[in-house]
């Protein structure tokens, strides 16, 4: 990057000879007029995609790579040749563009042709010559024009402009190095429109703009001007370009609440267009966040990368799962990293696949994922196809000068409100990068806990803020900070877990920073709202003498009753604790809490015995056991799950001749390692067998078994428990609880736990941001067979009229239901870009639900809440 001596960053510069190479900086008329000119130039040793150990650019990096300033050089640029330069590389493209023996494709070929003849390599005077025949295609007089060519010919354009740099926030790349891409990228857009007025520019992420304005806040302000003259646009509304698949539906609140906050707040306006080019498929629940944040319009482009079916619409009406809709547009050019070219201007037109309703195309522009942005040449293309179809009319006209909220705004008049387009109903679901539900299993159990931090911390410190207030302040920075870490993870390569190894040290480290402040907040909100109490943790044992009594608070709206294991001291039990059993090693006991609707304080349980689904295991052999309780049983033979029985409807769950339990598939994509899972993985699976059975309490309020997997270098303890306590009243269920300790040492192998079904449906239930979707179990159609591993949040279910069964995840959002067979994805172990992906200890848990009634009339959704709310204990 080129800075002045006094460290304000001018532009970017990017060596080597690709597309994206801009190595010229031009030095200002004062200082040529000086005579002198005095700046500094930043190398960092890293390609515009990270340094992959070899070449590939998705592998993991070499640490070790070096690189060389070839070349630094003074010289006066021979503008003319510059130009012929550009003239010819733009005729070649009309010329293989264009359908053959057209007109146009016929004139940019013999005046090719005729510039070939007349240039001469050693005759500087013949490149004015050869110039002046390019005017034939162009234009006469259309240099002269300058960004007055915009204003000749057709004024109905059917092609929109917009510079656009998609910066990846963390990628091929950590954090620290995107901070840098942002201030050599914008600041180079910046030069660009004092050069070129007719350059408009547009860029998301408040997080980019925060880092920009704290660590460059000279070029901040050049930018912030830029924004006010209507130049420099600032789009999307989000925190960053997140994942749309697994943040919560709170989580993409808060992305666009911080994102438009900031906005407003340096800018002086909210944004009003969605943009989420690049995010890996689109959660149905978006549009009525985005309508909730004030945006009415929304950009992708990401399925055109679709590997079995081409997605139908490029302009449409997206209706969401709540039936509110907004205006969609897929660029048919299928980039946000398009190069300006003839090419590029033609595809807007023959790929649009609406033109009966609309013929308006956005041409998303510019050098992008490493960041980089238009270039000159780019510029200079465009205002060379400009001229070329202000007098031909087999070539697109391309607007500039106009921003996206224009596009839009034209795209809604013209197509009369959206009354005009066709709509889609429901996820934009990508036939694509469907592992990435799964890799890196931490960063998202990371992300799950988080959440769920954030909402009890809000939760207790707003109770204490109210109740309290004269004692406590609402923490709000702390919050605030707490969220932005969360929200930067959310990142759209971050979160799906396709970033290098680097990348997931500063993440894990911005989570445990999360953790260890959001706890604080808990503990302290509830010291102020119950003073006099403890917090319940295993260094601190609690009495068990004397008048001491442990309870909870919910942060749930919902009824509950939990048994709760509590670390016990020295001394006898006291009746007012309750207890109702202890751990097998003495230690510990359990005792039930509950409480009421509504949330807040659960006490101790005044459950009575009758009320008690006594829970009973037998083991018969180191690989088989029965687990069962009044309601529900489970039985495992010869390392498989045999039998998952509802004990009072007398209803076997699992097939005759069919096993359930863990599995282990081949996992090796075609490219994309820790992006994709391929169709052809089901195809090769190995069952695995829990072994080593052992009994670790046996009742009469919990009963659980540990059991032990050895695959490969790989060691997977479960242990199964069932407790005897249902669910209070009007949403009583029985779960059954598998808790995972895992040592993982597996390359491209895909764990997976599964359970065979005695259920019909041709669809099956998945959470989703703030509701539920159905999808196929079946493949009728290739869009049904596309759908093999999808994504779920809190659980999955199949269900039939009458009886359903879902799995519940505390932390896992693969799954997938192909015909009777329902499972979970645990984890996988591809190689790059991070060559240690997933690699070592994990911990995790996932339950079974079986449950009279079909979906819809059953508590799957508030045991799956529950399962992942855990309470917040105190003895007082």
């Amino acid at each position: 990057m080129i800075y002045t001596t006094d460290g304000t960053p001018l532009q970017g510069i990017t060596g080597g000879f690709g597309g994206d190479r801009r190595v010229e900086y031009i030095f200002p008329p004062d200082a040529r007029k000086r005579g002198t000119h005095s700046f500094v130039a930043e190398a960092t040793c890293n390609g515009m995609f990270g340094v992959p150990w070899n070449g590939d650019t998705i592998q993991p990096p070499d640490p070790n790579r070096y690189f060389q300033l070839a070349s630094a050089d003074l010289v006066v640029p021979n503008m003319a040749a510059w130009g012929l330069l550009w003239d010819f590389t733009t005729l070649r493209e009309l010329i293989e563009t264009l359908p053959g023996n057209s007109t146009l494709q016929n004139k940019a070929l013999t005046v090719s042709n005729a510039i070939m003849n007349t240039f001469y390599k050693k005759d500087p005077e013949s490149i004015p010559a050869a110039r002046k025949l390019a005017n034939e295609v162009f234009g006469e007089n259309w240099e002269e024009r300058g960004v007055g060519i915009y204003e000749d010919g057709p004024q109905e354009a059917q092609v929109w402009g917009i510079g656009h740099c998609h910066i990846d926030t963390a990628w091929l790349w950590p954090y620290h190095v995107t901070q840098q891409k942002v201030a050599r990228s914008w600041s180079t857009q910046v030069d660009l429109m004092d050069r070129y007025p007719e350059h408009r520019f547009a860029s998301s992420s408040a997080q980019q703009y925060k880092w920009l304005e704290q660590l460059y806040p000279p070029l901040f302000e050049r930018v912030r001007q830029k924004v006010l003259e209507g130049k420099f646009y600032t789009i999307g509304g989000s925190w960053v370009e997140n994942d749309a698949n697994m943040p919560s539906g709170e989580g993409l609140a808060r992305q666009l609440i911080y994102g438009q906050r900031y906005f407003e707040s340096r800018f002086g306006s909210r944004n009003r267009v969605g943009w989420l080019p690049d995010s890996f498929g689109l959660t149905g629940a978006l549009p009525q966040i985005l309508r909730g944040a004030g945006m009415d319009y929304f950009f992708s482009q990401k399925l055109s990368w679709n590997n079995v079916n081409v997605f139908p619409h490029s302009t449409f009406n997206w209706v969401g799962i709540d039936g509110t809709q907004v205006l969609c547009h897929m660029t048919p050019v299928d980039t946000y990293n398009a190069q300006a070219t003839a090419g590029d201007i033609s595809k807007a037109l023959t790929n649009h696949k609406n033109l009966e309703s609309s013929s308006s195309s956005l041409l998303v522009f510019g050098n992008g994922d490493g960041g980089g942005g238009p270039l000159a040449k780019m510029l200079e293309s465009l205002r060379r196809l400009r001229g070329t179809a202000n007098t031909s009319r087999e070539l697109p006209v391309v607007q500039m000068g106009r921003s996206v909220d224009d596009f839009y705004d034209h795209l809604k008049t013209s197509s009369d409100a959206g009354r005009k387009l066709p709509n889609w109903r429901g996820e934009l679901y990508l036939e694509f990068h469907r592992g990435t539900y799964t890799s890196h299993g931490s960063i998202k159990k990371g992300n799950r806990k988080s959440e769920i931090l954030l909402r009890d911390a809000e939760h207790v410190a707003a109770l204490a803020s109210i109740f309290k207030g004269k004692e406590y302040k609402y923490p709000k920075q702390t919050l605030d900070d707490s969220w932005e870490k969360v929200l930067l993870n959310q990142f759209h390569d971050v979160l799906p877990g396709s970033a290098i190894g680097m990348v997931y040290d500063d993440a894990e480290k911005l989570y445990a920073e999360v953790r260890a402040d959001t706890e604080a907040l808990v503990d302290k909100a509830l010291r102020v709202l119950y003073p006099g109490s403890l917090p319940l943790s295993s260094t601190a044992p609690v009495p068990t003498s004397g008048k001491l009594t442990v309870f909870a608070h919910n942060t749930t709206p919902f009824a509950r009753r939990d048994v709760v294991r509590v670390p016990l001291g020295e001394g006898g039990i006291s009746s007012e604790n309750v207890l109702l059993q202890r751990t097998s090693d003495g230690k510990g006991g359990y005792i039930v809490l509950e409480g009421g609707q509504g949330g807040g304080l659960v006490l101790p349980s005044q459950i009575n015995a009758t009320e008690l689904t006594d829970v009973t295991v037998h083991s018969t052999s180191g690989d088989s056991f029965i687990l069962g309780n009044k309601a529900v049983q489970l039985t495992v033979a010869g390392g498989r799950i045999t039998s998952l029985f509802d004990v009072r409807l007398r209803r076997e769950l699992i097939p005759q001749g069919q096993t359930g339990g863990l599995m282990i598939f081949e996992d090796h994509p075609n490219y994309w390692d820790a992006w994709d899972v391929e169709i052809h993985h089901l195809e090769k699976a190995q069952q695995l067998k829990f072994a080593n059975v052992r009994v670790v309490e046996s009742g009469p309020l919990l009963a659980a078994v540990e059991t032990e997997v050895k695959y490969g270098k790989s060691t997977i303890k479960v242990t199964i428990s069932l407790d005897a306590v249902e669910a209070p009243a009007p949403h009583p269920f029985n779960q059954i609880v598998f808790s995972a300790e895992v040592d993982w040492h597996e390359r491209h192998e895909f764990l997976k736990f599964e359970l065979p079904l005695d259920i019909h449906s041709d669809v099956a239930t998945y959470e989703t941001p703030w509701g539920h979707i159905q999808r196929p179990t079946h493949k009728n159609t290739t869009w049904d067979a596309a759908k093999f591993e999808v994504c779920g949040h809190k659980f999955a279910d199949l269900s039939e009229y009458g009886y359903g069964v879902a799995i519940l995840s505390e932390s896992k959002y693969g799954f997938s239901c192909q015909g009777n067979v329902l499972r979970i994805s645990l984890l996988r172990a591809a190689t790059a870009p991070d060559a240690e992906q997933d690699q070592g200890k994990h911990e995790f848990s996932w339950a079974v639900l079986p449950h009279r009634g079909h979906f819809l009339e059953s508590h799957v959704p508030i045991a799956a809440y529950l399962f992942n709310s855990p309470l917040h204990g105190e003895p007082a």
